[in-house]
């Protein structure tokens, strides 16, 4: 059930951090979660756990990992599909 929620949770994250960014619209269910899941990783390396937690992972550090990671993924696209 502990994976089954880190999914859950990864997709929220993911999704908000979709929405925020605006670059989220051509995003999937799959993307969202590994987006979550990869910015919750990114985000816990580089702030820390602080916050509120849910399902192992600090929610303000792991969304603005994933905000960072949308950024960066959406330039590296973006370039690539213009050549």
């Amino acid at each position: 059930m502990g994976l089954i929620w880190s999914l859950i949770v990864g997709a929220i994250i993911g999704a908000i951090a979709g929405a925020i960014t605006n670059r989220g619209a051509a995003m999937g269910w799959i993307a969202n979660i590994v987006a979550g899941l990869v910015g919750a990783w990114i985000g816990q390396g580089l702030l820390g756990t602080w916050g509120p937690s849910l399902a192992g992972m600090a929610l303000i550090p792991s969304i603005i990992g994933a905000i960072i990671l949308v950024l960066i993924v959406s330039l590296v696209v973006g370039r690539t599909s213009k050549k």
